[in-house]
């Protein structure tokens, strides 16, 4: 009897031994399937005609850089911001090589937005060969576009040249964009018709994407208020807070700055605008700035070598360093407050301001096509713009 129970109690054993394996291997695999949840983006490649003609265009990207930004802060899926990744291509340009079509990548998609405002500031014109199908379908190959289908991407071209020049045909290389689910949106710099005729709207239309055509050599017109002074005071409080560290620090920090003069060359307004996409979550510096990759938990402080560390911190012990980068957070924290109380109630004057103004619209022409397309695109991602 006793050789039994320990049969019984052997069988028992094993068989809640079988459905254990049972229960763990789907689990095991379930686990592996499961579906990718990093945060959504938004990527715009962005890519400007640089010849001759093209002078009002840049201009137009240039002071408008920000105010796009700021826009592109807005966007939610569900209780979650995109990501922001901008990527941008110049075309055209008779000093650019003729062996790669007169285009080059002037940067990979990036979140480095102060570096994405530097390019632009650098970009000049010249005389060239436009060929819409050979920059899109570089762009297309070339860039780091995201896998995921949940992502919205969107190649941006603006030019004034007939779509279909040069070697690369334009269908191929729209419908090879569509196949990896990047919308073509274009921007004719001239007439609505003169663009059509062109090819420009034939371009967009491939990949279910926006044709739009602007003037580019119309004026951005930017709406002052009481509010931008204490905003650009807060500016220069949140400049402090930022501690460059590791051996490109302290040049991002001066990068910062120096952005922050090339906003300035379009007015107060635009300065303004630059000032506070720093409080959006677009704007990242935990590359360079010890308070932002502190709270990433991508470095730690306390084993970086004095020659990474700017020099008010070298001499200090590891509790000084700390509440040194506390209090920077802190302040950060508080200004990044202030100033988004003031935009709000600096945007409320603007839009009063618009309201006042019978022309058709303020707003500039860029702006307004990227801005109208992207969140048109949006909705099939289920983003909405908050």
């Amino acid at each position: 009897m006793k050789t039994i129970a320990n049969l019984k109690r052997q069988i028992a054993i094993l068989l809640l031994f079988v459905f254990t394996l049972q229960i763990s291997f789907p689990v095991a695999a379930a686990t592996k399937s499961t579906k990718d949840t990093s945060r959504q983006k938004i990527q715009l490649a962005i890519l400007l005609d640089t010849s001759n003609s093209m002078d009002g265009l840049i201009d137009q990207a240039k002071s408008q850089l920000w105010r796009i930004v700021n826009e592109m802060a807005k966007a939610k899926s569900g209780n979650e911001k995109p990501e922001l990744e901008l990527a941008l291509y110049e075309y055209g340009n008779d000093r650019l090589s003729v062996t790669s079509g007169y285009i080059t990548k002037l940067s990979d998609f990036t979140t480095d937005l102060d570096n994405v405002s530097e390019l632009l500031f650098g970009l000049s014109t010249n005389g060239g060969s436009e060929y819409c199908g050979q920059v899109i379908s570089t762009s297309t190959q070339n860039l780091k576009w995201d896998d995921s289908r949940e992502s919205l991407k969107i190649i941006f071209i603006a030019g004034n040249e007939p779509f279909n020049q040069g070697r690369v045909n334009y269908v191929e290389a729209c419908t090879g964009a569509k196949g990896k689910d990047i919308l073509i949106n274009t921007i004719f710099c001239g007439g609505y018709q003169e663009g059509v005729n062109t090819l420009w709207k034939k371009g967009a239309d491939l990949t279910g994407g926006s044709y739009m055509n602007i003037d580019q050599d119309q004026k951005t017109v930017y709406i002052n208020t009481p509010y931008d002074d204490q905003i650009m005071q807060l500016n220069i409080n949140l400049n402090n807070t930022y501690i460059g560290y590791g051996q490109t620090g302290q040049l991002k920090k001066a990068k910062q700055m120096e952005q922050d003069k090339n906003a300035a060359q379009y007015g107060a307004a635009n300065s303004v605008e630059r000032a506070t996409s720093k409080t959006k979550h677009v704007y990242k510096a935990e590359s360079w700035d010890l308070v932002e990759a502190s709270e990433a938990k991508k470095v730690d402080y306390a084993k970086l070598k004095d020659e990474e560390l700017p020099s008010e911190m070298k001499a200090m012990s590891a509790v000084q360093k700390k509440e040194f980068i506390d209090k920077k957070s802190k302040d950060r924290t508080e200004i990044k407050k202030k100033m988004g109380e003031l935009e709000v109630k600096r945007n409320e004057y603007i839009q009063k301001e618009k309201l006042k103004n019978t022309k058709p619209s303020a707003a500039s022409p860029l702006e307004d096509a990227m801005l109208n397309s992207v969140k048109k695109a949006a909705v099939a991602k289920k983003m909405k713009f908050e």
